[in-house]
């Protein structure tokens, strides 16, 4: 099986998503391909079967498909008007600090993301509010009025608060309780030490857990190894430093303890496919226009 890697283009760097409105007249076959964005697809009117890995969805006017990141994925367009909405967003851009624990529910550890597509084909509420979030957020990107990152923002988070509360059948992450205070301590302690090297074996310390055991409750507690949790927040932070001080690329490596610029450069290419720099003159560019 033949598939390729679509590279989602951003029009607004502040913003990791990319929505449009499309339209189709004909029978179109869309190979199969995967991207690192979750993707959602709103039916205006017409119908399209989407392929998903190996599960059709029969999708007609109103209905929504949801795609996971990196699922493989196909679509067919079966003749006559076809009127749809194409949502992708990166979904680590989206989660900060308070939302960081329900990054579990769509880590795709434990199902593929688009197991949750009973949730709109099973509960009319849901479907049409996420097809309200999803039009809201075209209508935003489209019209730019001031403060539309914002608004953007609080709708992508609508929609994965729909998902969390629509999953009657636990299908995404395990709802396995756990105790957050226990991960609260640590979750304080990255933020306050983000400048120099959090060794796992501390914060494992102060959450009253073995090393091993600590490893575990936090990946499956969070969704993210504590590695790649703590990587993540450092480049958040890198960005914004980026952003609004007048440093060098080696000085904000060293303001968020990572001295060493090939794995600096290799973590913040992994968070935004581009170098520091060439993100900050994104943003610049994007600022003048």
């Amino acid at each position: 099986m033949e598939f390729y890697n679509e590279k989602v283009v951003y029009e607004n760097p502040l913003l990791s998503i990319k929505v449009y409105q499309s339209s189709r007249d004909n029978d179109l076959f869309i190979d199969w391909h995967y991207h690192r964005e979750i993707e959602l697809l709103l039916i205006l009117n017409g119908e399209l079967d989407v392929n998903i890995e190996d599960e059709c969805v029969k999708l007609q006017s109103g209905d929504i498909a949801l795609i996971g990141a990196r699922q493989l994925h196909r679509d067919r367009s079966l003749g006559g008007p076809l009127n749809y909405i194409v949502l992708q967003f990166d979904l680590e851009q989206f989660i900060d600090q308070s939302s960081m624990p329900y990054m579990r529910f769509f880590s795709e550890t434990k199902n593929p993301l688009s197991r949750a597509n009973y949730i709109f084909q099973e509960n009319d509420a849901a479907r049409a509010n996420a097809a309200e979030c999803i039009r809201d957020v075209l209508h935003e990107v489209t019209s730019k009025e001031n403060g539309y990152e914002l608004a953007v923002s609080m709708l992508i988070k609508k929609l994965l608060l729909l998902l969390i509360r629509g999953d009657s059948r636990k299908v995404l992450a395990d709802h396995v309780d756990f105790d957050r205070a226990r991960l609260r301590g640590v979750i304080d302690y990255v933020e306050e030490h983000l400048e120099g090297r959090i060794q796992v074996d501390e914060v494992s310390k102060l959450a009253n857990m073995s090393y091993y055991y600590f490893v575990k409750f936090f990946k499956k507690a969070i969704g993210l190894s504590f590695t790649e949790y703590v990587n993540y927040r450092k480049i958040k932070w890198a960005e914004r430093i980026l952003l609004t001080k007048d440093l060098s690329v080696s000085e904000v490596g060293d303001c968020i303890g990572m001295p060493n610029m090939a794995h600096f450069y290799k973590m913040f290419k992994k968070y935004n496919d581009c170098s520091p720099k060439q993100f900050q003159k994104r943003m610049l560019e994007w600022n003048r226009a």
